[in-house]
């Protein structure tokens, strides 16, 4: 696990999107798995003990960032005419994206 911060950037943003395309898929496994995946990650960022509130407060914001992304990526491909996980797809591409562009300079 590495402690630049923009990694950890990279790491939850990657989360949160995921998290996103389970919500727009609708399948309750793929929902499950990822709230798995974004509680782990986000436990996996922390490198302070937090306390059980405070850990919930974290996982609740990262899940909430998932619900954001899922709600505006399907406004999105609504009005695009397009699948909202091409939408996802192209917000996970940028992630990584930004975070190469970030560590070239």
């Amino acid at each position: 696990m590495t402690n630049d911060p923009d990694d950890v950037a990279t790491q939850l943003g990657l989360a949160v999107v995921a998290h996103a395309a389970a919500l727009n898929s609708g399948d309750t496994e793929s929902l499950v798995s990822a709230e798995d995946n974004l509680r782990d990650t986000v436990d996996g960022l922390i490198d302070e003990p937090m306390t059980h509130r405070q850990e919930l407060v974290v996982e609740s914001l990262a899940a909430t960032g998932g619900a954001l992304t899922a709600g505006l990526s399907s406004a999105l491909a609504a009005e695009q005419g397009r699948p909202a996980d091409e939408i996802l797809q192209k917000a996970a591409g940028s992630i990584v994206n930004q975070r190469e562009d970030d560590a070239a300079h």
